[in-house]
């Protein structure tokens, strides 16, 4: 109702804006910073004061008594403020009616049609598959899936995909690790050959009783630490590579016995994050295909062939970008070949219009090419694309200090170990507290421990580092997602004492911490649209602390359940935030649970 009222005005204030010779005109209603400044407030006055030759305060007057001449029936004040804001301060109807919306619209309540019928592709979580996801891994995976549900909530279809890196040197390191240190018996011969035909004599994850992907990251740290010390070692390795690329049978078997440990683990951890992709691209299935669009580029003079052989791009003059290699001197590929190939199937193979990929940001200036080579070859236009960078994330050292994480340093935190270390947290404190049974321990604390990793990991922007310190993760009294989580819980309570009966007569006060409530609740629609202008959830994740903070303010000092005139308005204002909460959860990827 509110997103409804206020294009009333914007459309209000086009026309008058276009009666005074401003066309095109872009206005803006947004939430004022504080109560006393009204509910909502635009600075049109600001931006159109040069072209209007007029200063901003006479502006927004002139505009103010304009727009107070439409009697809106949901206005309680409009405003023109130095230095030149015009600010709107909404009735008790309109408040009244924005609980009746949420309740109403239920689990549909913030969504939009800014996308609607476009398609998109989100790419994201694509570890090597040759050691466990770790948490630079989770949060690509967390910021992914949570593009998915923000994309989905605006009206767009969108596709989930991932590419596996299934070849090349460091496979064949994992193959190596798991030839020479995986044997039943330590005297059986680092063969291939032997390998093949007595495959039973080698051990499965199950036989060490650890999951696949501890097992392949075993594989890969025994082989790397082999590769790194031993010639002969770096030179079988080697000849593996070159092997597989000759579709070496015995080669092919042990590559397809080791990748299929390392997609185990990575498909158990990721079911457990409740991710999914609707397609898994496999380099090995590409990786060729893309010597053709160079060779094609070539013949109509996009690209530049060097007196060694190279061929190289030629971004200088029109994008402003340095020049890679695109082909070596020896015709083999790089990244950037096999990938301008991958993305062409992906256009073809979704009709895509926009196109993601969520990857780290040393990447940044190697997606930038990639873009500009695929526009050259007509693959799509440079705003296909869109490349969304991420943080690193380290833990907190015991002075609170932000320390990267490192394999030869031993803090490496791998997804699975991390998510058991915040559950068996809040495991501990229900057992401390007397709380359920060992089953409901069980289920909740492994809801709970994901969905505080996950609103950890999705409260900040995209871009900033973060420090992961698990004790603020589980903190119901900090800016976490277990607050948040109480938050609904509480919401639930008072909800399950009622059966759930709500009413049509809503009497909201006019001040004070209810109507501090009811304005925050004004502005979940404008803040999931800002996520997606922003293509970042963390504007959910702030607003939802803030709705949190203002229910518990209100809760502190106000008896639902106390049998007045109110009382349905109030069950009916506890129910829309609950809506709200449930919905913004939803976004992140976060479950809501009904009890802590």
């Amino acid at each position: 109702m509110i997103k409804e009222d206020l294009a009333i005005i914007k459309a209000d204030i086009y026309t008058w804006l276009g009666d005074l010779g401003v066309d095109h005109a872009e206005v803006g209603i947004e939430r004022t910073s504080l109560e006393e400044f009204g509910d909502f407030s635009t600075n049109v006055a600001l931006k159109y004061a040069r072209p209007l030759s007029q200063s901003p305060v006479q502006i927004a007057k002139n505009l103010a008594d304009f727009l107070k001449t439409k009697n809106y029936d949901f206005i309680a004040g409009i405003d023109a403020v130095a230095p030149g804001f015009i600010n709107f301060t909404l009735n008790q109807k309109a408040l009244a009616n924005q609980i009746k919306t949420i309740n109403s619209k239920e689990e549909s309540f913030g969504i939009n049609q800014i996308h609607q019928d476009e398609k998109w592709v989100i790419e994201h979580s694509s570890p090597n598959p040759n050691k466990a996801m770790h948490l630079g891994h989770l949060r690509n995976n967390l910021v992914g899936m949570s593009l998915v549900n923000l994309l989905k909530f605006s009206g767009a279809e969108v596709k989930s995909d991932a590419v596996y890196n299934n070849r090349g040197i460091a496979i064949a390191k994992n193959m190596y690790g798991y030839l020479a240190h995986m044997k039943k018996n330590s005297s059986l011969p680092t063969d291939i050959n032997y390998w093949f035909d007595h495959q039973d004599e080698w051990l499965l994850p199950v036989d060490k009783g650890i999951t696949p992907a501890k097992f392949v990251t075993e594989c890969y740290v025994l082989g790397e630490q082999d590769f790194s010390e031993s010639a002969e070692v770096e030179s079988m390795v080697r000849q593996m590579v070159i092997d597989w690329e000759a579709e070496d049978k015995k080669v092919w078997a042990l590559w397809h016995k080791v990748l299929g440990f390392a997609y185990d683990g990575m498909d158990q951890t990721l079911k457990r994050l409740n991710n999914h992709f609707d397609k898994i691209w496999y380099e090995h299935e590409h990786y060729q295909a893309g010597k053709d669009y160079v060779e094609a580029g070539l013949e109509k003079g996009l690209f530049k062939k060097l007196p060694d052989g190279a061929v190289l791009t030629d971004l200088e003059n029109n994008y402003r970008l340095p020049e890679t290699i695109l082909l070596k001197k020896d015709g083999t590929s790089l990244y950037i070949t096999q990938d301008i190939a991958l993305t062409d199937l992906k256009k073809r193979e979704y009709n895509a219009d926009r196109l993601v990929w969520v990857v780290g940001p040393e990447q940044s200036l190697a997606l930038k090419q990639l873009f500009a080579v695929c526009e050259q070859l007509g693959i799509g236009k440079l705003n296909d694309f869109t490349h969304i960078a991420y943080g690193y994330v380290g833990i907190k050292d015991a002075d609170g200090n932000y320390q990267k994480m490192s394999s030869r340093k031993g803090t490496t935190l791998f997804v699975d170990d991390f998510i058991d270390e915040v559950k068996a947290s809040i495991k501990n404190r229900f057992v401390e507290e007397g709380k359920h049974d060992e089953k409901t321990r069980e289920e909740l604390a492994e809801t709970l421990a994901l969905g505080a990793v996950k609103f950890a990991l999705l409260k900040s922007d995209n871009s900033l580092d973060l420090a992961f310190d698990i004790n603020e993760a589980v903190d119901v009294q900090g800016d976490t997602g277990m607050y948040v989580l109480y938050t609904y819980v509480r919401t639930q309570s008072i909800i399950r004492k009622t059966s759930g009966k709500k009413a049509d007569s809503l009497i909201p006060n006019e001040s004070g911490e209810e109507r501090s409530l009811v304005r925050t609740l004004l502005y979940f629609e404008q803040v999931v649209e800002k996520s997606i202008e922003d293509m970042s959830v963390h504007h959910i994740s702030q607003y939802l602390l803030e709705l949190s903070s203002e229910f518990n303010s209100w809760y502190a000092k106000e008896t639902v359940l106390d049998g007045g005139d109110r009382e349905f308005y109030k069950l009916n204002l506890v129910s829309a935030v609950a809506i709200t909460i449930k919905n913004g959860l939803a976004i992140l990827g976060i479950k809501t649970v009904d009890q802590m």
